[in-house]
C-alpha cells in the first residue's frame, strides 16, 4: 500500500466521522460510532474504496489516536473533535493536572486575553499535557503560542474536564484569567 493511499484514508475518516457524515450519507449514533462494514459501504457508493485491513492500519497508526475500533472490531469512531452536532460523546469527568496547555497562533492572542478559549466550531476546547504538543498545534495556524492552561485553578471553581481516549484533554471553554503564555 502506497504511503499517500494511508493518508488519503486518513484525511477521509477524520472528514466523515468528525465532521460531515452526512456527505457520504453515513449516520453516527451519540457516541460517534459507526459499523465499520457500513462506513465501508457508504464511502464506496460515494467513490472511495476502503477496506478493513486499511480502516485497521490508519487507525493503529495514528499519530494522534484520533480513531477507536470497538473491542469487537465491528464499529469505528473518532475519539474526539466532533464538529456535528448529532455527536454528544459521554466522558467521564476527570480530576486535570495542575496544568495544561492550549497551541495557538500568536495572531489569535488579543482575542483570546479578552475572551478566552472557547470551542469554535468543535465541542470543546483541546488541551494538552506538554507544551510540545501544545506548540505544533499551534503551527498549523501560524506563527505558535503555547498558552498555560490554569487547569487545576479551573477545577477548583467547578470547570469541568474530560481526557479522550488519546490522551487529549477536554473542557468546554477556558475563562481568560485561567490562562497565561507558556515561559512567562
Amino acid at each position: 500500500m502506497r504511503r499517500q493511499d494511508h493518508a488519503a484514508a486518513s484525511k477521509f475518516l477524520s472528514y466523515v466521522l468528525r465532521h460531515e457524515p452526512q456527505a457520504i450519507g453515513l449516520a453516527l449514533d451519540s457516541e460517534g460510532w459507526t459499523h465499520v462494514e457500513t462506513l465501508i459501504a457508504a464511502a464506496a457508493r460515494h467513490g472511495r474504496i476502503l477496506d478493513r485491513a486499511l480502516i485497521e492500519q490508519v487507525v493503529a497508526t495514528s499519530d494522534k489516536k484520533r480513531f477507536a475500533l470497538s473491542p469487537d472490531g465491528s464499529s469505528i469512531r473518532a475519539v474526539q473533535g466532533h464538529s456535528t452536532a448529532r455527536v454528544a460523546i459521554r466522558f467521564a469527568e476527570k480530576v486535570p493536572p495542575a496544568t495544561l496547555y492550549h497551541g495557538t497562533a500568536e495572531r489569535f492572542l488579543e482575542s483570546i486575553r479578552r475572551e478566552g478559549l472557547k470551542p469554535g466550531e468543535r465541542q470543546y476546547v483541546h488541551l494538552s499535557e506538554d507544551v510540545e504538543t501544545a506548540t505544533a498545534v499551534g503551527q498549523r495556524y501560524g506563527k505558535p503560542v503555547a498558552l498555560v492552561v490554569e487547569a487545576e485553578a479551573m477545577h477548583r471553581q467547578g470547570l469541568g474536564f474530560h481526557q479522550a481516549e488519546n490522551g487529549v484533554w477536554l473542557t468546554a471553554a477556558v475563562p481568560a484569567q485561567f490562562l497565561r503564555l507558556a515561559g512567562k
